[in-house]
């Protein structure tokens, strides 16, 4: 009887070589946006103003704060929009038949 564990009773697999472009690969493009990023990281204003950007994204909005109040806004102003097209469009039939266009 054999005094190694049983896993250990198996050959190993060779080591596989991994082709270079794998082992050390290209670096990054330095495509527009990443330049244009460095720039900003490296003006103290304008990093500021990125991250005050970043600060006025995250916000909660008023929609958010106030669901009920933003949700009857929103009909009324969608009811107006669609009323003032549906008669837009019922006075333009009326000044074709009308044939004053």
């Amino acid at each position: 009887m054999s005094t190694t564990p049983p896993s250990h009773q198996h050959q190993h697999r060779p080591r596989v070589d991994l082709p270079d472009w794998m082992r050390n690969p290209e670096p990054p493009r330095r495509t527009l946006g990443r330049r244009l990023s460095d720039l900003v990281d490296g003006v103290p204003a304008l990093a500021a103003a990125r991250r005050r950007l970043w600060a006025w994204q995250g916000r909660t909005r008023f929609s958010e704060r106030h669901p009920v109040v933003s949700g009857i806004a929103s009909f009324v102003v969608v009811a107006v929009v669609a009323t003032a097209l549906v008669v837009g469009t019922l006075y333009l039939f009326h000044q074709i038949r009308q044939q004053e266009i």
